[in-house]
């Protein structure tokens, strides 16, 4: 409870308002409670002035409703905070023996404590609902205003449903969060059983050389040969715990993949069966370079031909620098065929750090998309 009192009471708050809105929604969203706020702000600041002599108080009001829907919009709980004091002042300056709080206030105020409600925890809810209870109590026992207990009534109400509607959220929230976690593991997974064959290549080629040294290096002393003949039992040793523990990165249902990796040169292939251009020319990468690449083209054109279906497709490689460039666009296409169950870009991302590289991924000027990556080449 003293947690949750100083979390309602100071603790800094950045959770916007329509957080889990998308993206392009936001703007019109952030536009529709700034518009509501002036709306209510003018209401109040003209009940005022009808009420009371124009002393120019209207414009404490009207700035009070405006700046706390500026905050909501970033911060519920701060909102939170200026509005319940500014409710406080208003009731016990201005307040009568009527009921406790106007058409206006009501206006203002349940938006506040909503917005609380369906983004914070349960005891921050709870917090927030006994202190505005308390404010509100005070407040109308100072002015003896009536129908506090209805008052009362409709506000924990409005704190429950939207408490239960924001925890629903949460929850998905959680959910796809524990999903994209899974996927990503999965991933990497993958990832680690396609590099075995690429290290098990390099590995193989250890032993070969280390076996074939006696032969291959006239007048090699006795020390040389067994040094020779110890690294490659070392490296024949280091394949074998690969393999067991490609075992434990292999799900039960999963078969050993007996094909090998692909990598640049099967590039062309894919984007031609793809329907794409492709601009792939003769580079001398690392193999788990090459196949880095070749499944972040392939997961590109799945994209492309599944959420731009028709639309022109181009696959560009270079080299830049040091790094491998990989450069996937398509251009606007028909309705997106939805679906898909791999992890696209979250997967692209994984392949992508595991050299030290960068992936960029978003909207192109003529509506189409684009998915760029640099991937460090290193030692060949």
């Amino acid at each position: 409870m003293i947690r949750s009192l100083f979390q309602v009471v100071a603790l800094r708050d950045r959770t916007p308002v329509l957080g889990t809105v998308p993206g392009h929604l936001t703007r019109v969203g952030h536009a529709v409670i700034i518009v509501y706020a002036v709306v209510v702000a003018i209401v109040a600041s003209a009940d005022y002035v009808r009420q009371y002599e124009p002393d120019g108080l209207w414009v404490v009001y009207f700035a009070v409703i405006v700046v706390t829907y500026g905050l909501m919009i970033r911060s519920p709980l701060d909102a939170w905070r200026l509005g319940t004091a500014g409710l406080f002042v208003d009731l016990v300056l201005h307040g009568s023996p009527a009921p406790l709080m106007s058409g206006w206030q009501w206006c203002f105020y349940v938006p506040v404590v909503l917005a609380v409600a369906v983004h914070h925890s349960r005891s921050v809810v709870f917090t927030t609902g006994v202190l505005t209870l308390a404010v509100l109590g005070y407040a109308a026992a100072l002015r003896e205003a009536g129908f506090y207990w209805e008052s009362a009534i409709v506000l924990v109400l409005v704190l429950l449903v939207a408490y239960t509607f924001g925890a629903r959220g949460r929850a998905e929230q959680v959910i796809e969060l524990e999903r994209a976690e899974k996927g990503a593991l999965e991933e990497r997974a993958r990832i680690a059983r396609e590099m075995h064959d690429v290290v098990a290549h390099h590995m193989s080629m250890v032993v070969v050389r280390c076996e074939t040294a006696p032969y291959r290096i006239a007048g090699l002393p006795d020390a040389g040969v067994r040094e020779f003949a110890e690294l490659g039992d070392a490296a024949r040793g280091a394949i074998t715990d690969m393999q067991r523990l490609l075992g434990v990165l292999r799900g039960a249902d999963q078969e050993a993949d007996k094909a090998p990796q692909p990598g640049l040169g099967q590039i062309p292939e894919l984007a031609e069966r793809a329907g794409a251009t492709v601009d792939v020319p003769e580079l001398d990468v690392p193999g788990a370079v090459g196949l880095t690449a070749y499944r972040i083209v392939q997961e590109a054109l799945t994209n492309a031909a599944r959420h731009a279906p028709g639309g022109a497709v181009s696959v560009v490689l270079r080299s830049a620098d040091g790094d491998l460039e990989v450069v996937v666009r398509n251009t606007p296409g028909g309705a997106s065929l939805g679906g898909g169950g791999g992890h696209g870009l979250a997967g692209m991302r994984e392949r992508v750090a595991v050299h030290g590289g960068e992936l960029a991924a978003g909207a192109t000027g003529d509506g189409g998309f684009e998915v760029a990556a640099r991937i460090p080449l290193g030692d060949k």
